[in-house]
């Protein structure tokens, strides 16, 4: 069974090269071509998205992916970190998104979203 993810992390321009480590380091043969960071940096927040189509068992390579860049130490005095929101769906109409924030990702049972796929 596949399962449709796509979303996205905001951050700081700063970041982006801890994030590009992570994903480097995390690097999944077929999956990893789905990471796709802005070609030129402009206004203030770095926006790194994700989005691809995986088999269900793979699910836990993207989540802990995400979940370490999501817990990249915050770079100024304000202590902001990556925040975002991913949605997952399956083949059977299961959705789930993961929230991204506070240093951590949290999963949570999402609303039918079954219009996407049609």
């Amino acid at each position: 069974m596949y399962a449709s993810a796509r979303g996205w992390l905001e951050m700081r321009f700063e970041q982006r090269s801890a994030a590009q480590e992570i994903i480097t380091r995390r690097h999944h043969e077929l999956y990893s071509g789905g990471w796709a960071f802005p070609t030129a940096p402009f206004n203030w927040t770095l926006y790194l998205f994700y989005g691809g189509d995986i088999r269900e068992q793979e699910l836990d390579w993207l989540r802990e992916a995400i979940a370490e860049l999501a817990a990249m130490p915050p770079i100024d005095d304000d202590g902001d970190r990556p925040t975002g929101l991913f949605l997952i769906t399956d083949e059977r109409g299961g959705t789930t998104q993961w929230q991204i924030r506070n240093g951590s990702l949290d999963a949570r049972p999402t609303p039918s979203l079954t219009w996407l796929g049609e």
